[in-house]
């Protein structure tokens, strides 16, 4: 399993199809849940993405209407977006087959929460599911554009919180635990650097391309920062999560990650891989979600025809 996407735009790629059919031709799923922009994309790219069965893609659309959506995505397209999502769709029902499934991720502002119903009501139209996420706030410069309403976000989010802070005093623990990525995704940029989490990029724990992945996965380095973020450490200058906000507010509170956060994040992962991959393969797996979607319609079809002979026995027996 690979995440492609992270900071910048992964269709800005100009090898991103040759990546796709190597991954697809060894078996590796590919996914964009950290989340695209989808402005700049191709129709080539777009045939690729179902052809090679990319699994997910998170769709970064913070609005409903050109007028919100460019305001946090300065100079985004909202139109173009939606068309390369309609495109998107038409190769999947040209090829039949629901890869790449579609989120649409909408980050909750001040500016455009008069806006979420829309682009929920939007979203179901487009085959996508809906997924209301609270901003960051200050994780790196002053808070932008806070929620006015919150008894709306409250509602919208299904979790009756408005914001982080709200969440964490609700349920005693992050809203995002970016932090767990340095023992079950690490990333790595572009050029090598191996970043450890998403939030992370002013810093690496050494070059993939030059050290070799499991050497930088394991050196002195990433391991200490591990220790820190379970508390076992003090914080050291040379070590990137010392410059984060989300360890610094860790420290504070002494809210540190526990074994059982690491262990469901890895087991997560292993599943996965293991039913796609190694147990029945991918066209397998495939083949079993089409069938258990088919039985699913049956079964609903097959209710509703129940629930109107109960309704209406001897209209249907005329």
């Amino acid at each position: 399993m690979i995440e492609l996407s992270n900071w910048g735009e992964m269709f800005l790629n100009k090898d991103l199809i040759e990546i796709m059919k190597y991954a697809y031709e060894h078996h590796v799923s590919l996914f964009a849940d950290n989340g695209v922009n989808l402005n700049n994309v191709t129709k080539e790219v777009l045939r690729a993405l179902v052809r090679y069965k990319f699994k997910r893609i998170k769709c970064s659309i913070d609005g409903a209407s050109q007028e919100t959506y460019s305001i946090y995505r300065v100079n985004g397209n909202f139109q173009q977006v939606i068309e390369n999502i309609k495109t998107l769709n038409a190769f999947k029902t040209e090829y039949k087959s629901r890869y790449p499934l579609l989120k649409w991720q909408f980050i909750a502002f001040g500016h455009n929460e008069h806006e979420i119903t829309q682009a929920r009501k939007l979203a179901k139209e487009l085959g996508m599911t809906f997924y209301l996420k609270l901003s960051w706030e200050d994780l790196y410069t002053e808070s932008f554009s806070p929620v006015k309403d919150t008894d709306l976000i409250k509602k919208e989010t299904g979790l009756s919180v408005a914001n982080r802070i709200e969440f964490k005093e609700k349920f005693g623990e992050d809203y995002a635990k970016c932090c767990v990525g340095l023992w079950t995704d690490p990333q790595i940029n572009y050029d090598g650097r191996v970043l450890g989490c998403s939030v992370n990029y002013w810093d690496d724990y050494g070059n993939a391309f030059k050290d070799g992945l499991k050497k930088c996965m394991n050196n002195e380095k990433i391991n200490y920062a591990r220790e820190m973020l379970m508390g076992r450490r003090q914080s050291k200058k040379d070590i990137p999560c010392t410059q984060c906000k989300i360890y610094t507010k860790m420290e504070e509170n002494k809210t540190w990650l526990k074994g059982k956060d690491i262990r469901e994040g890895v087991a997560r992962n292993r599943v996965s891989i293991l039913i796609d991959k190694s147990v029945l393969g991918f066209p397998l797996t495939d083949r079993l979600v089409r069938l258990a979607l088919a039985m699913r319609r049956r079964l609903r079809r097959r209710y509703f025809i129940e629930s109107v002979k109960r309704l209406f026995p001897k209209d249907l027996h005329e």
